[in-house]
């Protein structure tokens, strides 16, 4: 009876060691519950519309859900910050672009983050160009004619912007430094109000993201000079760019991707870099890109890493000569 005894109890503490030895979720796979993407700008915008395009079809190949959040204010600074800050466990993404990532840490001298030190990029999205614009009574039917026209007038033409130190005042500023031409700048708050005083004369240049311009150009309303991309626009291909146009070289686009909190694990990166990888590979996310203008761009996190840098540099730079930081 002892022998049977000692058998029952060995059995017993048999049956409890795997529970023991192997405890249950102790390390779940990533991601096990819904992901944040936060939006630094208010929603229906061309972030906004980018953001929601991948975020559905990433959202299905990772198996959870990537819920938008739009956090805007000070030029997209209050929500890239809130990313910066959160913990780097994957579950807090941030739309990053050439405003929040390259203009606004010099633009704002507390932006309260470094792109460089601050995030983990994951990957990047698209670049879109700027198209250059004039009301129709400008004499100018060419980026060529458009530069004659200023130095003939020096500070004479006006040029609206949708705010101080937004991605279009300052493409604007580096086409007018390389050009050698004085315009002036006439700030608005956001694209509506600065193309409706384009429309109505009250200034005469804008350098407007696509969308906005397709119909107005189409409709005769206003006439379009150039493309700020290295490249023809699909959305305008009979505009030539600035390049062709007497400043080889001239670029201003606008890039968008997005990062994690600095500090996120790699594994967690590449994940979702595949994700967002694949997301461009999908003819109906591409088709939502195309339709604001952009063109898509996978890269891995380390292009995007270089990019950020590249854009950096550029960009403050700009910042700090043309005096354009907020107080």
């Amino acid at each position: 009876m002892k022998g049977r005894g000692f058998v029952l109890l060995l059995a017993g503490a048999l049956v409890g060691w795997p529970h023991i030895a192997h405890p249950q979720n102790s390390s779940p796979e990533y991601p096990d519950r819904p992901i944040t993407l936060v939006v630094p700008y208010a929603s229906g915008g061309g972030n906004d519309v980018l953001a929601r395009a991948v975020a559905e079809h990433m959202s299905k190949s990772l198996g959870q859900a990537l819920v938008i959040e739009n956090r805007g204010g000070a030029g997209g600074s209050v929500g890239t910050r809130m990313v910066a800050k959160a913990a780097p466990d994957g579950y807090t993404l941030g739309l990053g672009g050439t405003g929040t990532l390259a203009i606004d840490p010099t633009l704002y001298p507390n932006a309260g983050y470094d792109p460089r030190k601050d995030f983990a990029p994951v990957g990047l999205i698209a670049t879109g160009p700027l198209i250059i614009l004039v009301n129709q009574s400008v004499a100018a039917h060419s980026v060529q004619e458009l530069i004659a026209l200023a130095k003939a007038q020096p500070g004479k033409l006006n040029y609206a912007s949708a705010g101080v130190g937004s991605g279009i005042h300052l493409g604007t500023v580096l086409f007018a430094e390389a050009a050698g031409i004085q315009i002036t700048h006439v700030p608005y708050k956001g694209t509506g109000p600065a193309l409706t005083d384009l429309l109505g004369g009250h200034v005469q240049i804008y350098f407007s993201s696509l969308p906005p311009a397709i119909g107005l150009v189409k409709e005769g309303r206003l006439r379009a000079l150039g493309v700020t991309g290295l490249k023809r626009s699909a959305s305008f291909p009979d505009v030539p760019t600035v390049a062709e146009q007497g400043l080889p070289g001239f670029e201003a686009v606008l890039h968008y991707g997005i990062v994690a909190p600095a500090g996120t694990p790699r594994p967690i990166i590449d994940k979702l870099n595949a994700a967002l990888r694949s997301a461009l590979r999908d003819p109906k996310v591409n088709g939502h890109i195309a339709n604001e203008g952009a063109e898509p761009l996978p890269t891995s996190p380390e292009e995007y890493a270089a990019d950020i840098d590249r854009e950096e540099t550029k960009w403050s730079a700009l910042v700090k000569k043309t005096g354009a930081q907020e107080k």
